[in-house]
């Protein structure tokens, strides 16, 4: 018995059934504006058709119906054209054929073949020179509309623009990463027109200015017009005003985002405008530290607009210095959204100047702390009378707003959770297990990983404890981000299962760090059927824990509970025992 389910657990199943994809199948390739070799538009491509083949049954279809087979080959054609016939570096060549799936897609469909696409594409480009910008253009970002509206007219070879290419080659031999270079093109195109040697000065005066080449990277990916013309005085002027108050150089580096793109000018006026107000040395470093999204997040235009609509409102400077500085929070984005509509709801039912100013000093905490309805549904419950609903706010703010309010709320600490600055302690807990800094690598953890640095270091240490070595764990959560998004106490349990009750070793996680995403039951279940097989010896011991826990229920029923006569009723008795502890917890 033992060894009929080794044999038929090892080998893969032949149900002797033919394969979904052995029959006939009409994939359509859907037409693609791109220019070729001259600005025409390309003309649409017929259907691809792919008939019977046992061959083709193996290989995965992609869902514009060319498989991954031909697209390899196709990237190795272009690839192989353009670092062997035209003489580009290798890693160019690499770049661009690897990043380019709209141009190659086009080329696929220009030769319409499924078999040998590498050999047809080798011969196709020996007849019919291809528009170099298309693919380049494609590989360092940028979407096809984009593509087709920067291609140079009267161009094809890249080679003729010996300028672009030497910038190019300055941007990705600083550092950064060739897939963000797209950015810079299309928002700082004048600096690809310097002369050689131009850009590496630029980089350098940045430098010089204190600041490491990993932040420069970060900074010229964000910020593209930095690099347009000489060093950014008002950038200067921040960096200045930041270091005067006491932050390192860098530390400007860890709160900016690649999907923002950062007005230096205004966020030098909205630092100003906050001494201006009031804020000292010491009240302005806490502000910035901890609020940081206050200057960074709409580069602080939120606080010119808040500060001139109080003003507006009869306030004084004194005022509003005394407003923000009591509750900070309102200058956060979703705060100040929910203050400015709830200023806004009070503007359109026609209430009073000097209410509005009383109402919103004596209760800005609530108001940018929840979402108000709109003025025409509370309108509707007061019955359209404007008079009414402004008596009823005046002689009970707090009873109205609890109304108002919108059932879900911004809970500070929620919006702290948010906070950017909070992602200083991940970003060198990432750093620590082996990510690298402005990588596509890195801002992929940052979004898988959850949870804040010391948290994500608490649960680590968790594993290490279990017995596990740095390098080790450090491989495991790279594989398995989920791991890491758990609490210490279910990770301990998990471990514990797995080592004091079915016996296994810890290595036994670092080959299948999956196991610990797993929930409780299916894991309880399943080790406990297996054990009961062990018990009668009909299964092997120390089977591993991916045949257990990703089988899926019907190849499980299979090899592991209809394998024994009694399995049955024993697995349905561990269901019934876990199904009724469940309801006693």
């Amino acid at each position: 018995m033992i060894a009929l389910f080794d044999a038929q657990f090892l080998l893969p199943i032949a149900t002797g059934k033919a394969s979904i994809f052995t029959q006939n199948l009409v994939f359509r390739v859907y037409p693609r504006t791109q220019f070729f070799h001259s600005s025409a538009p390309l003309r649409k491509k017929s259907n691809l058709s792919i008939g019977k083949s046992t061959e083709q049954a193996a290989i995965a279809q992609d869902v514009d119906g060319v498989t991954r087979m031909v697209k390899s080959e196709a990237q190795a054609a272009l690839f192989d054209y353009l670092h062997s016939t035209r003489g580009y570096g290798f890693l160019d060549a690499e770049h661009i054929s690897k990043n380019s799936p709209n141009f190659l897609q086009y080329l696929i469909d220009q030769v319409g073949k499924e078999k040998e696409v590498s050999r047809v594409l080798t011969k196709f480009f020996r007849y019919h020179p291809i528009n170099e910008f298309e693919p380049f253009f494609e590989s360092i970002g940028l979407n096809p509309s984009e593509v087709a509206y920067v291609v140079p007219r009267g161009l094809m070879f890249l080679c003729d623009d010996q300028t672009l290419l030497d910038n190019y080659h300055a941007l990705a031999n600083y550092g950064v990463p060739r897939s963000k270079i797209g950015r810079i093109y299309m928002e700082g195109k004048k600096v690809f027109h310097d002369e050689h040697g131009v850009l590496d000065g630029k980089l350098k005066e940045y430098e010089r200015l204190g600041l490491s080449r990993s932040t420069v990277i970060k900074l010229i990916t964000c910020s593209p017009l930095l690099l347009v013309g000489d060093v950014n005085k008002s950038f200067v002027g921040v960096l200045k005003r930041l270091e005067e108050l006491g932050f390192d150089s860098n530390w400007i580096g860890v709160y900016l985002s690649a999907n923002r793109t950062y007005n230096w000018n205004r966020i030098l006026e909205t630092l100003n405008f906050l001494i201006y107000i009031g804020y000292d040395d010491g009240e302005l470093k806490k502000l910035v530290k901890n609020e940081n999204t206050v200057i960074f997040d709409g580069s602080g235009k939120q606080v010119c607009v808040m500060a001139s609509a109080l003003l507006k409102l009869g306030l004084d400077m004194n005022g509003v210095y005394h407003l923000v500085l009591q509750n900070p929070r309102v200058l956060l984005p979703k705060c100040y959204k929910n203050f400015w509509k709830a200023l806004h709801f009070l503007f359109e039912i026609e209430m009073e100047p000097e209410d509005i100013v009383q109402i919103l000093c004596s209760h800005i905490d609530s108001l940018s702390s929840h979402s108000m309805s709109g003025p025409k549904t509370m309108l509707r419950i007061y019955g359209g009378n404007k008079e009414r609903l402004r008596s009823v706010i005046s002689k009970d703010p707090s009873a109205f707003f609890d109304v108002a309010f919108k059932q879900k709320t911004s809970n500070p600490e929620i919006i702290a959770a948010r906070n950017p600055g909070n992602i200083w302690d991940k970003t060198q807990f990432l750093l620590r297990i082996g990510y690298s800094e402005n990588t596509d690598a890195m801002v992929k953890a940052l979004k898988k990983f959850r949870g804040r640095g010391d948290q994500l270091q608490e649960r680590f240490d968790c594993l290490m404890q279990a017995g596990l070595d740095f390098s080790t764990v450090s491989t495991m959560v790279k594989h398995a981000p989920p791991v890491l998004n758990q609490s210490r106490d279910v990770l301990k349990k998990k471990i514990y299962f797995l080592k004091e009750y079915m016996g296994y070793p810890s290595e036994a996680m670092a080959a299948f760090p999956s196991y610990l995403c797993y929930d409780m039951e299916r894991i309880t279940a399943r080790f406990s059927m297996y054990a009961w097989l062990r018990e009668r010896e009909a299964a092997k011991p120390m089977i591993s824990l991916s045949t257990l826990l990703a089988s899926s229920e019907a190849r499980f029923m299979k090899y592991f509970v209809n394998i024994h006569p009694e399995g049955p009723a024993a697995w349905e008795n561990i269901t019934k025992s876990l199904l009724s502890w469940d309801r006693t917890v």
